[in-house]
């Protein structure tokens, strides 16, 4: 794995405070509170496979990945009042760091039991924050958590992903992989999903989640006639740009609508990686819309990241640094949560799914490379060190969880009225 040094931040005082308000403060935090989260750590981390450096040159851990601890009072002091929040916010600041971020929330992954003490972990509810009631995934409320991530820069996305503009896993013929390979696999991706769902001559198909318009290209050159649905205006309109610069606007309509007002009849549903943004409370909605949408026999193809069915009763309702920075209102579904609700609920029949988590591991690997590539871009772009290193900080995290199983990604196929695959 390239390694690279993580985005050099300016220190906590010059933080913008009217862009990262919380990055900028260190929180107020009482010296009792403050020395129990340090103990707390202290021996957590000692038992772990890294190394925690302080300025003191006190060490802690059994060796391996490296964490710089720069300043611990404000990393213990966010950490004890926030948690996870705060160790990402600490972070942000520039407090700690590592050179090799992966590796160091590998271990974190891999000894996530281990972290807090069992009574703790019993007692999560009254310590874990709980989801704010502003981050339900109403119809505005689901279009300005898509805007919140999506809409950031057309240019931003672009400097790291492939000429595809795909930004979701994609499927290589080996592992591990390299840059060259990672457009054809964006398009082999597409392709899967799209003979999963059946997508040729005539096909009348409805992909949830445009994207930058890759999939719709693709079926339409198939000969299918694409509705493709998006939440993003920047997504939107790079997608119709592209549709009519290929010709296929006869066989293409790309709609700023959510999946819920969809009206009309499909053969086929393709949806990639959006059941994420959904929500738990409305999985039921979503797999019943696919329900009502499909014609009998029809079929629906998604790719969706997902965890561990117990993991997610555990934690469906905490909210998390992702949460409040990169994909406010999402929820990682469990396959068994959406398999159960599409038997119970809808006429839909899980016919088929293959497991892909080393190949988004391999994704993100890549897209990290191509970020921390370009940070002179980037800046110029107008987004700043605590931006830079938050971005970092996210594709290390979910390469971290999807290399250690923490997070898996599935290719479901679903087939109404109980259809069997060939």
């Amino acid at each position: 794995m390239t390694l690279h040094a993580s985005p050099a931040v300016p220190a906590t005082h010059s933080v913008d405070p009217a862009r990262w308000p919380d990055v900028a403060a260190v929180p107020r935090s009482s010296w009792m509170r403050t020395a129990v989260t340090e103990r707390l750590l202290r021996r957590a981390l000692d038992e772990l496979p890294l190394r925690v450096r302080l300025p003191s040159g006190e060490r802690w851990g059994r060796g391996g990945p490296l964490m710089e601890l720069h300043d611990p009072t404000a990393f213990h002091r966010r950490v004890g009042r926030f948690g996870l929040i705060g160790f990402g916010e600490s972070y942000m600041a520039g407090e700690w760091d590592t050179p090799d971020p992966v590796g160091l929330l590998s271990v974190f992954a891999e000894h996530a039991a281990r972290l807090l003490p069992r009574s703790l972990q019993r007692l999560r509810h009254l310590w874990a924050p709980r989801r704010p009631s502003a981050e339900r995934n109403t119809v505005a409320g689901s279009r300005a958590h898509i805007s919140h991530h999506y809409d950031l820069s057309n240019e931003l996305f672009a400097l790291f992903l492939d000429e595809t503009l795909s930004y979701s896993a994609g499927l290589f013929r080996s592992l591990p992989a390299d840059q060259e390979s990672l457009a054809p696999a964006q398009r082999r991706k597409v392709d899967h999903m799209l003979d999963l769902a059946d997508v040729g001559p005539g096909t009348r198909l409805l992909e949830i989640g445009t994207g930058w318009g890759e999939l719709a290209l693709r079926a339409a050159r198939r000969g299918a006639e694409v509705v493709s649905v998006t939440l993003s205006q920047e997504q939107l309109d790079v997608a119709r740009r592209r549709v009519g610069e290929a010709g296929l606007s006869d066989r293409v309509s790309v709609r700023m609508h959510d999946y819920r007002q969809v009206r009309g009849s499909f053969d086929a549903v393709v949806s990639v990686e959006m059941i994420e943004a959904v929500g738990a409370e409305h999985w039921s909605v979503y797999l019943g819309a696919l329900d009502r949408l499909l014609v009998p026999g029809g079929r629906a193809a998604l790719q969706a990241i997902t965890m561990p069915h117990q993991r997610m009763l555990a934690t469906r309702n905490t909210w998390t640094w992702i949460h409040k920075y990169i994909f406010p209102g999402g929820l990682i579904p469990s396959r068994e949560a959406l398999t159960r609700i599409a038997h119970e609920e809808t006429a839909l029949c899980l016919a088929r799914y293959d497991r892909r988590g080393p190949h988004y591991a391999e994704t993100l690997r890549l897209w990290r490379e191509r970020f921390a590539a370009h940070t002179a871009e980037v800046s110029a772009l107008g987004f700043d060190a605590v931006f830079r290193r938050m971005w970092d900080l996210y594709l290390a995290y979910s390469e971290a969880g999807f290399r250690t199983g923490y997070l898996d990604v599935q290719q479901l196929l679903f087939i109404k009225d109980g259809a069997t695959a060939p």
